[in-house]
């Protein structure tokens, strides 16, 4: 399949040069992703801001979120997600054994994955699959979390679902 929109090429439209330059600044490159964006640019905008702030802003630490968005990117059958996040994943310390048991949906497997990655792992699931996350799993979650990690947590999970079902409904990555 191809992407359902066209790609901006990155410097074909000057009034974009200050938000590509932002996202070369931030991101390295103009990926795919960004390249659809750029078809709106206060959506490419935002996009860029929010997401900087989910990733890179936040008191998460990186191994957390990159199980997150593996997780997500599985759960939401976004392939171009979970293999454009290996590399992030694999500099933030996630070993190869969690990202295959992350890969192949096995998230509930022993002493993998440790007391904080398996309740958040329930949280992505609940929130992705459910929305609803359920009083006494919340609880296990404030148990492990200050405030503010719970509130960078569940933006980091609704972040990520909103870029994983954006790549799929747009075939970005297929």
């Amino acid at each position: 399949m191809t992407v359902r929109v066209p790609l901006v090429t990155p410097g074909s439209r000057p009034e974009l040069a200050e938000i590509e330059q932002r996202i070369m600044a931030e991101r390295g490159r103009v990926s795919l992703l960004y390249q659809v964006l750029l078809n709106s640019a206060p959506i490419a905008n935002g996009w860029e801001r929010m997401l900087t702030a989910v990733r890179n802003q936040t008191a998460i630490p990186a191994s957390l979120r990159e199980i997150i968005i593996l997780r997500i990117a599985v759960l939401n059958r976004a392939a171009y997600e979970f293999d454009a996040h290996i590399p992030h994943a694999e500099k933030a310390g996630v070993s190869a054994a969690k990202i295959d048991a992350l890969r192949a949906g096995q998230t509930g497997t022993g002493a993998l994955f440790t007391d904080a990655e398996q309740v958040v792992l329930e949280l992505t699931d609940a929130m992705t699959r459910d929305v609803q996350v359920p009083d006494a799993l919340f609880a296990r979650v404030s148990a492990l979390f200050t405030p503010q990690d719970v509130v960078e947590l569940v933006a980091t999970v609704a972040a990520y679902n909103m870029v994983s079902r954006f790549l799929v409904a747009l075939n970005i990555g297929h």
